[in-house]
């Protein structure tokens, strides 16, 4: 079987945690390959599926480890999640569980954030998941509010271990109701889409960069990118065989595509 090769890559999609930064540090290499990036003029963006934080947020956050990130190459679940409902539905009603990086990105597409009636019940990531604002949500959802959710991840990690993320509240609004959500992050392909379209990138010369099998390379895989597996992450190289596809590359770290770009 002859293997077409891949076109040249042109435009870049990166994965924050695992990928740039672990724990609060910079990964070896990440301040230098998104400054060859810069350098470049090649289009490019950082993905996360955390939706919390603003992508004002994410750039101070970034820049404080020595990572010169420009907000408009930040692209979040939040933002991705607010672009599909004002495509689906231009100035609905939603009532929100989520932080700044959620409800600023609903306000900002014109949607109103109401408990009364609303059109979604959409779920996020915050660190204060109230059992009053889960019960809403269900009793919301139950009277025929449509369940979106920012990301599937189970679990988060924090300096103390793992902590319970958005799709492990979405599991226990499920439960109540029988009602699935719409996810809209990693490893929905959609995420990828919209992440191309905000920067007028097309998937044969698109890579994606990843530290995660079950989200970013099937994400990247599912939307036509090349994918490439970093090493300083969640994914390890015993990990791969585990999965029915693999990634187009696997390498160390993203210093290894510094010279790349």
């Amino acid at each position: 079987m002859t293997v077409r090769p891949r076109k040249p890559v042109e435009s870049w999609l990166t994965d924050m945690d695992g990928v740039l930064i672990h724990e609060g540090h910079p990964i070896p290499g990440a301040p230098e390959f998104i400054g060859k990036l810069r350098e470049s003029g090649r289009p490019f963006l950082v993905l996360t599926n955390n939706s919390m934080y603003t992508a004002r947020d994410l750039h101070a956050r970034l820049a404080r480890m020595g990572i010169d990130v420009p907000e408009t190459s930040i692209w979040t679940s939040a933002l991705a999640t607010a672009q599909f409902l004002d495509d689906q539905r231009p100035g609905g009603t939603a009532y929100v569980i989520g932080e700044a990086g959620l409800t600023t990105a609903l306000h900002d597409i014109g949607y109103v954030l109401s408990n009364q009636e609303p059109d979604y019940v959409v779920l996020g990531e915050t660190r204060t998941y109230s059992f009053e604002a889960i019960t809403t949500a269900i009793r919301l959802i139950n009277n025929g509010a449509r369940f979106i959710a920012t990301n599937p991840d189970a679990t988060g990690p924090s300096a103390e271990g793992a902590l319970p993320a958005c799709g492990a509240v979405a599991a226990l609004i499920s439960k109540a109701t029988g009602v699935d959500p719409y996810f809209i992050g990693k490893p929905n392909p959609m995420m990828m889409r919209s992440a191309l379209n905000t920067i007028n990138a097309h998937s044969e010369t698109t890579a994606m960069i990843g530290d995660r099998m079950d989200t970013d390379v099937l994400c990247g895989l599912e939307a036509g990118l090349e994918t490439i597996l970093v090493l300083t992450g969640i994914s390890t190289r015993a990990d791969i065989d585990r999965y029915p596809y693999r990634p187009s590359r696997v390498i160390p770290s993203i210093a290894e595509l510094i010279d790349e770009v």
